[in-house]
């Protein structure tokens, strides 16, 4: 590659020249090529050590002049080859311009300008718009790439200098973390070490710190337990190595590849080595940060943030911490945990201004919101940005808020300000609740439904008895208690969240209120108002559409609550129907998974439709996510964070509950329901309340109390059945709870933190994501029916190799169709599938028969083949199928493959035109043409084919008249039995026989020859394999051009007696032996490929002498067949003459002919068009498969057992390919 000159003092220091002229010089670094000794081995330790640079171009040009002892650098090279085009380059354009100048100043600064417009024409054609990846980083990407042996799509997102611990020794090298891979280059006095591993195989990843392995980063996979150390920076390359692994994950999961998010903000200039992937995983780490904090939209991107104070009337203090500004939120996070949060969307604010300085109160700022509250910022850095930022996002937000401004949700008998208040214009037209659409709609929903506007619990309202008069009592303190604290501290979505409102929290949310803090804390609210009249929208949609989500929905429907009386009435099972199949609609990819109804039909107590379904999108897209997709993932990984912290915190109870094996059983239904099915209604929704306002941290320290209270007699039961009837898992009822001292001991004995869970997650995610991949694959191989002759370890190395291989479409694929339609929701067996591209490489790399330059065309065709649905992908089902036939099975079953390779519908429609024509024939003409379908038939003495062909004459007729009969019946009511029948037949598998197989034209049969003369051509025994097939083709030719004259002459019968003379004889097989050339010689790459030429021209100019063969050629076709079988080594047919290149094709005339090893002219043979197929020539699979058992050398080729291992453990390493930069590389692969 050519580099912007940069100035070298001493050129020949750890370089050798290797050419030179008076303007430049070529040099090559020491220790890389052949020989260097010592010197060379230290060189190259020293260049991977201090900088990887030379490693990957080992040559350079420099550029000089005559007087000066200044050298710049001009070009760089990985191989000698590119150097040299660089080298003759400017040899044949720069020498001769260069000779003319007199001044050496203006030869170096001409020089620069030429290279620098060379750069600057390279990075204009080849690199994309808007890249911003740094020079250096470039220079590192490209030497991975060609390193590794990655393509141009394999993005690096970053590298970094560290050792790899080779047993106990460690290696100093570099380590490259691309999109897809985890690379290592090392080379240490001429010991180098290479690896590769995909992020989809990694199984653990975590941080260590021990007296062997001193603070270093373990990378587990199924095979391998790599550790690295010695990092400058071992945190942030941890943190680059968790997303990465995330991403993998993601994509396993969900098929989610990595997309650069376009829509982050760009900095003025790039950070120095850092690439533009690099800033978008930072900014899309810490845009997951901040919706998770703030419980913001998922499409929320934050901007910025910055330190600051803010004002806290309640406690009259300013308090630190820092401020977050996307483009809808003004977000505060106190430094201290929990002392402070503030969530301030811009739709509510309505002035934002600048306060004046002072000493006490340095940059404040004062924004202002509809609720008429007032918050102070102090202490900010550049308030005059900063405003000028919140008004560019303000001007872009007042142009998107539907009918202008959103207004709060009421509660009733509650005398605190609404969340906004209704601009001038508007006040007239309030809603009374946010489910009503703005701008004056009213939805179809709310004149027919109740529900559409309060939640069920207010329309099913139970009479109280005398004894609940208490718990009503108790009811009304809360409602004082959270209405002093609105005063306090504001009331909705702007409102301060402190310590103060986690302790009313626990305590329980009131009923009345329940449903408006369950909206505020999770997050709903937003998306509520944002989307107005979205979810009567989906009900429209999905209304009276019918998937498998609504026939679960409708199954589960009366299972939900089915003892609260909202749920023993249709308006009840109506609105929970219309939330989960609007869900249902809005995300596909979950649609409906069991447990969803149970929490939905809780969501709709305390809240209208609307609301019910915005807190069901919060619950499975952000609170709780992968929960409810098919396998329920989310669910699974909190299950394995569980287990982690019951040893943790109960260390003895674990050991039991694992040799019981009740955690995996009961935690499931735990966590899906959120506790709503184990525990009684007016607890669980006590820890609702919790959940909707610390997240699922609330769920697990619950498990854990639960754990902690029934430790003792989980100690003393017995077996698993005894254990989940104290954990309240049995039929009978649940047990009452003191669900205030169980939250309280939770916080107090099991504190968790966000940031701790998350990573808790992450660990688990591999585990889990990689056992389901283990499953699955296991799945599939059990799918596999029992006739595929591989072992299990075959199959499973098999699927790992087939799944690798779609991996890849979505690497550097971009569009394919295997990536595009994978669907997680299918079963294990389709969810992978490969296109034919994809097949090609795979069958290329595991075929037995090597085909050299053949072996596209036979991939191709055997991918029409397997591809029975015609979608274009085929699954691995039908991949191993076509493999195991050409590894497995007898010589018939792997001619039968060969055979059914060259008909359709493995024929492409251009390599099948012709024989479209073929079979169009024997189609029309099949009655003629029966006598030959059995090549046994061509022994059959002529009276007995008479026989035969009038019996079939006579069924023929027959099927005719049932044809009619049947005509008849379809007139009358079919009756069921007769659909039973056939869909029993359908049904049962057919075993096909070679007599199904239909016969082979002329040009069929020429392409069979031509792939069995590739298959053999890497053969040991070539020579011998070539003279076999010569022979057996030209018997199969003599054989064909009998049944035509057979099929040709149906009629006429023999007379009484000896033979006639007017009876079809089969010519001669050649008897001279001087007319016949020896077979091609091994390395001729004409005679391989090119005689496909040969043989598909010969045939179609070959005639059959009739009447005037003379005496020679009365011999039985039987006796022609035998003088065939027993001639001699030496001697070949005139078709194995032309087959293997010892005769052109483009030497024969249209006006020439060979017969039977003669030329003769056209005065004594009858030609057809030069060119053209012949029609009338059949073969079938039983007359092939007779000729070729005859050669024992191609018997035992065909065989031959080929072991499969060694293939598919070569194809691994193909897989990633390691550039061969240096002679003494010895590279090495993972995963």
């Amino acid at each position: 590659m050519w580099l912007g000159p940069e100035e070298v003092l001493v050129a020949n220091a750890l370089w050798v020249t290797e050419r030179a002229n008076p303007f430049f010089v070529l040099q090559r670094r020491r220790g890389h090529g052949r020989g260097g000794g010592l010197t060379g081995l230290l060189v190259g330790t020293l260049d991977v050590v201090l900088d990887s640079s030379a490693r990957v171009a080992p040559y350079r040009i420099l550029h000089q002049t005559h007087d000066s002892q200044v050298y710049w650098t001009v070009a760089r090279g990985s191989s000698r080859k590119e150097i040299t085009e660089h080298w003759e380059w400017l040899e044949n354009n720069l020498l001769q311009t260069l000779s003319i100048f007199d001044n050496e100043e203006d030869i170096t600064t001409f020089v620069k300008g030429k290279i620098h417009g060379i750069i600057a024409e390279e990075n204009k054609n080849l690199q994309p718009q808007g890249d911003e990846d740094p020079g250096k980083f470039k220079e590192a990407e490209l030497k991975m790439r060609k390193q590794f042996g990655m393509p141009e799509g394999e993005k690096l997102v970053n590298y970094y200098s560290c050792s790899y611990w080779k047993g106990h020794v460690p290696r100093q090298g570099w380590l490259y973390l691309t999109v897809n891979h985890l690379c290592f280059y090392s080379f240490l006095l001429g010991k180098e070490v290479s690896l590769v591993v995909q992020w989809v195989d990694v199984i653990r990843l975590e941080k260590n710190d021990t007296v062997l392995f001193p603070e270093s980063i373990r990378v587990d996979t199924r095979d391998h337990e790599l550790f690295f150390s010695m990092f400058l920076n071992i945190g942030e390359t941890f943190k680059l190595m968790e997303q990465l692994a995330n991403l993998a994950m993601r994509q396993l999961l969900d098929s989610e590849s990595f997309l650069e998010d376009k829509a982050l903000p760009r900095p003025a200039r790039p950070r120095r080595n850092i690439s533009a992937l690099k800033r978008d995983l930072d900014a899309r780490a810490k845009n997951e940060y901040y919706r998770a904090t703030f419980q913001l939209p998922g499409d929320e991107h934050l901007d910025g943030h910055t330190g600051c104070t803010l004002w806290t009337p309640f406690s009259k203090l300013h308090i630190p911490g820092q401020m977050f500004i996307s483009s809808n939120y003004i977000c505060f996070a106190s430094k201290e945990e929990n002392a402070c949060h503030l969530i301030i969307p811009l739709r509510e604010v309505t002035i934002v201004e600048k306060a004046d300085s002072s000493s006490v109160l340095p940059s404040p700022l004062s924004i202002s919101t509809k609720s008429k509250m007032t918050f102070l910022f102090a202490n900010l850095k550049d308030r005059d940005f900063l405003v000028q930022k919140i008004s560019d996002f303000l001007q872009k937000t007042s142009s998107k808020q539907p009918g202008g401004s959103s207004t709060g949700r009421k509660a009733s008998g509650l005398d605190s300000a609404p969340e906004s208040l209704p601009s001038l214009q508007e006040a007239s037209e309030q809603p009374v609740s946010p489910t009503t659409p703005w701008g004056g709609r009213q939805s179809s929903l709310a004149q027919e439904a109740p529900t559409a506007s309060q939640g069920l619990l207010k329309l099913f309202q139970r009479n109280a008895p005398v004894e609940d008069l208490g718990a009503k009592g108790a009811e009304t303190e809360k409602e004082k208690q959270w209405n002093s604290h609105f005063c306090e501290y504001g009331r909705g979505m702007c409102m301060y969240r402190t310590a103060k409102m986690r302790e009313l929290v626990l305590k329980g949310i009131p009923e009345r209120l329940r449903g408006e803090l369950w909206l505020l804390f999770s997050g709903a609210w937003n998306e509520m108002v944002t989307h107005p009249g979205y979810y009567a929208e989906l009900v429209e949609e999905s209304t009276g559409k019918y998937t498998l989500a609504t026939e679960e929905i409708e199954r589960d429907l009366h299972r939900s609550m089915p003892e609260h009386p909202a749920f023993q009435n249709e308006l009840g099972i109506a609105a929970l129907r219309r939330v989960l199949t609007a869900y249902a609609f809005r995300n596909p990819t979950i649609g409906y998974c069991q447990a969803m109804n149970i929490v939905t039909s809780v969501l709709l107590l305390y809240g209208s439709e609307e609301e019910a379904f915005w807190l069901l999108v919060a619950l499975c897209e952000r609170m709780l996510p992968d929960y409810y997709n098919t396998r329920v993932v989310g669910a699974l990984v909190d299950q394995s964070i569980f287990e982690e912290l019951t040893r943790d915190f109960l260390p003895q109870l674990s050991e039991k509950m694992q040799d019981l094996g009740v955690i995996a059983s009961i935690s499931l239904s735990w966590f899906l329901t959120i506790f709503l099915s184990v525990m009684p209604f007016e607890s669980a929704v006590v820890i609702v309340d919790c959940f909707f306002y610390e997240g699922v941290k609330v769920v697990l320290q619950v498990a854990l109390a639960i754990l902690d209270a029934k430790m003792k007699q989980l100690l003393d039961c017995s077996d698993e059945g005894e254990a989940m009837t104290i954990l309240g898992s049995g039929d009978d009822p649940p047990e009452e709870v003191d669900i205030f001292d169980l939250l309280k001991v939770s916080y107090e004995k099991f504190s968790l933190r966000a940031d701790d869970i998350e990573q808790m997650r992450f660990k688990q995610r591999l585990k889990v994501i990689q056992s389901l991949e283990d499953t699955a694959k296991r799945s599939v191989v059990r799918a596999i029916p029992g006739d595929i002759d591989f072992s299990v370890e075959e199959l499973e190395d098999l699927y790992v190799v087939f799944k690798a291989k779609h991996l890849t479409s979505q690497y550097w694929g971009n569009g394919q169709p295997a990536a595009v339609r994978r669907d997680p929701s299918l079963p294990y067996l389709e969810q992978y599938r490969i296109d034919a591209s994809q097949f090609q490489e795979l069958f290329t790399s595991l075929t037995p028969w090597a085909c050299g330059a053949h072996t596209p065309v036979l991939a191709g065709r055997m991918f029409r083949l397997l591809d029975q649905n015609r979608d274009s992908l085929i699954n691995f089902k039908e991949f191993v199928t076509g493999i195991s036939r050409m590894y497995h099975g007898d010589l018939t079953d792997k001619l039968k493959v060969l055979y059914k390779l060259h008909l359709p519908p493995a024929l492409s429609p251009e390599e099948a035109e012709s024989a479209l024509e073929a079979t169009h024939y024997f189609t029309e003409d099949s009655r003629e043409a029966s006598p030959l379908a059995s090549g046994l038939d061509l022994f059959l003495p002529w009276n007995a084919q008479e026989a035969l062909q009038q019996e079939e004459r006579e069924e023929a007729g027959n099927e005719v008249v049932q044809e009619k009969r049947g005509e008849e019946k379809r007139t009358s009511t079919p009756d069921y039995r007769h659909y039973l029948q056939m869909w029993a037949k359908e049904k049962e598998v057919q075993k096909e026989t070679i007599k199904d197989l239909p016969k082979m034209n002329q040009e069929q049969f020429i392409e069979l020859c031509k792939t069995l003369y590739n298959v053999f051509s890497e053969d040991p025994m070539e020579q011998d394999l070539y003279h076999a097939i010569a022979t057996v083709a030209s018997l199969l030719l003599h054989i064909g051009e009998v049944g035509k004259r057979f099929s040709a002459q149906p009629s006429r019968k023999p007379r009484d007696g000896a033979p006639g003379e007017d009876q079809l004889l089969a010519p001669d097989p050649p008897q001279d032996p001087a007319q016949e050339l020896p077979p091609p010689a091994v390395g001729d790459p004409q005679a391989k490929a090119g005689g496909d030429t040969q043989l598909g021209k010969v045939p179609q100019e070959s005639q059959v002498v009739g009447e005037g063969c003379g005496d020679e050629g009365q011999a039985s076709p039987s006796q022609h067949l035998s003088d065939n079988e027993t001639k001699d080594d030496m001697s070949m047919s005139s078709y194995s003459v032309v087959s293997t290149g010892s005769l052109q094709c483009e030497d024969l005339t249209d006006d020439t002919v060979l017969v039977g090893g003669e030329v003769h002219s056209p005065s004594t043979t009858t030609t057809r068009s030069g060119g053209s197929v012949d029609t009338e020539w059949s073969i079938s699979f039983e007359q092939i498969l007779a000729s070729i058992l005859t050669e024992s050398v191609l018997v035992n080729f065909f065989e031959k057992r080929v072991d499969i291992g060694l293939k598919i453990k070569d194809q691994r390493k193909v897989e990633r390919q390691f550039s061969t930069s240096s002679d003494h590389e010895h590279s090495g692969v993972l995963g």
